[in-house]
């Protein structure tokens, strides 16, 4: 184990330093929602904590699939510059531009129109949909400055600039928490807004976030290279085809994932209030981690992406077992934390004695959940990185939708089991994702060294 780990040190401080950045980044779209379940949940209620965790199961399954297509530029910048074609990174980027802000109008529309339909068509109780409605329209208006803002992240991590994006998250969650905190709870001679307020400082932060993040890439010198043949008004069919080949899938594998969590919190809002707010406590502390390993995913797509990129199949091959064992490294000290400190952590978001007892009992269940989410997460993100994306995207409906969901709908609707059988049920689906992702990644690799 010494001399492996001697042997490829450069690798895992390679993934390490890109990763880390990323980590904080991708760690930033969730602490906005934390943020928000955290401040309602301390000031104004379970009844409002319940809203939060209905709006979030239908809001994310549309923010996802956003996300998913300005994903698609990633592993397309990677790979051109991988082959020192700074002039399609930039024309790449202009069509992204053009691809998200349509996306973004799209997506609002349809939050406007199907999400809040869905919403008030779910058997959910009704105090909890009408506290809801006005955080669910708020939100869905942050959808096109957030597409804006990935259109640029996702062109400079492509590019291995990863810390701007973080430096950018971090501010923006910090303005995102006192803007909140001050509407909720009513300061300065600001009548309290409740579960609004929560939306209104994520409108702020976001298009905050847009502007400072497109100034970066624009006008710092560290992309004067790949800026020259950049035009706003460039639009081209055929790399429009490109990104959405790839951010359509990525696009989709999200949405199976999330969906399925959604539809998970909509089976605990069906057993209860109480349930719900246990659920949205333990899965909102569960998603921290995952963004972390999401950024070790996203830091694998950059590496094996560039490496493919340049045909050098060996060091594709090294950054995805890194990466793999980075990710199973930190799931496992994830799921100790949450092991040890299960009474104490969903203090940190409720503090209703039912709901904080329910919840230290999903973060037992949690421990296991989080080391086969890493897992097949990490497998998702090298897959990405050579342009393999369709199987992987029927990998995981079969995963959440075939396997997952109805395991945790029949346990989670159990009375003697309740909303413990949902989280089971999620866990097998993580686990079948794990092993045929992984399956996937030994068959597509080895395809290449042969070939080659």
């Amino acid at each position: 184990m010494r001399q492996y780990l001697k042997t490829n040190k450069a690798y895992y401080l390679s993934a390490l330093s890109l990763a880390g950045p990323i980590i904080i980044s991708q760690l930033g779209h969730t602490l906005v929602q934390t943020a928000d379940t955290i401040i309602v949940g301390q000031f104004a209620g379970t009844i409002s904590l319940a809203a939060v965790s209905l709006v979030h199961s239908v809001f994310m399954i549309v923010l996802v699939l956003g996300l998913g297509i300005a994903y698609g530029l990633t592993p397309l910048i990677a790979q051109q510059n991988g082959k020192h074609n700074y002039a399609e990174c930039a024309k790449l980027l202009s069509n992204s531009f053009w691809l998200n802000a349509l996306s973004g109008v799209l997506l609002f529309l349809l939050v406007y129109f199907g999400s809040m339909y869905a919403m008030e068509h779910a058997d959910q109780d009704p105090l909890v949909v009408e506290t809801a409605k006005p955080y669910l329209l708020i939100l869905s208006l942050s959808i096109l400055p957030l597409m804006i803002f990935n259109t640029f992240k996702q062109f400079a991590e492509g590019l291995g600039y990863t810390k701007q994006a973080m430096n950018i998250t971090i501010w923006g969650n910090v303005i995102n928490v006192v803007i909140a905190i001050v509407l909720v709870k009513g300061m300065f001679g600001i009548a309290p807004m409740g579960v609004r307020g929560v939306g209104i400082a994520t409108l702020i932060d976001r298009i905050l976030m847009m502007i400072v993040m497109a100034y970066y890439v624009l006008k710092s010198p560290n992309f004067k290279p790949y800026i020259t043949h950049f035009a706003i008004r460039f639009i081209d069919k055929t790399r429009l085809k490109h990104i959405l080949k790839i951010g359509l899938p990525v696009a989709m594998q999200y949405v199976f994932e999330i969906g399925a969590f959604a539809g998970a919190a909509l089976i605990a809002g069906k057993i209860g209030a109480i349930e719900q707010a246990a659920h949205q406590t333990a899965i909102t502390l569960a998603a921290m981690t995952y963004m972390m390993a999401s950024g070790i995913a996203s830091a694998a797509t950059i590496k094996t992406g560039n490496s493919y990129g340049n045909l050098n199949f060996y060091r594709l091959r090294k950054f995805a077992t890194v990466s793999y064992h980075l990710v199973i490294a930190f799931m496992v000290v994830c799921a100790l934390v949450f092991a040890i400190f299960n009474q104490y952590l969903p203090l940190i978001i409720t503090q209703d004695s039912q709901v904080i007892a329910l919840a230290s009992q999903l973060l037992i269940i949690a421990g296991l959940f989080q080391l086969f989410d890493g897992t097949q997460v990490v497998g998702l993100g090298t897959l990405r990185g050579i342009g393999d994306v369709n199987i992987p995207t029927f990998i995981t409906f079969f995963a959440y939708w075939i396997i997952g969901l109805p395991v945790a709908y029949i346990l989670g609707t159990t009375p003697a089991i309740g909303v413990k059988g949902i989280w089971y049920g999620l866990t097998i689906g993580l686990l079948t994702s794990s092993i045929l992702l992984y399956w996937r990644y030994k068959r597509v690799t080895k395809k290449m060294f042969t070939d080659q």
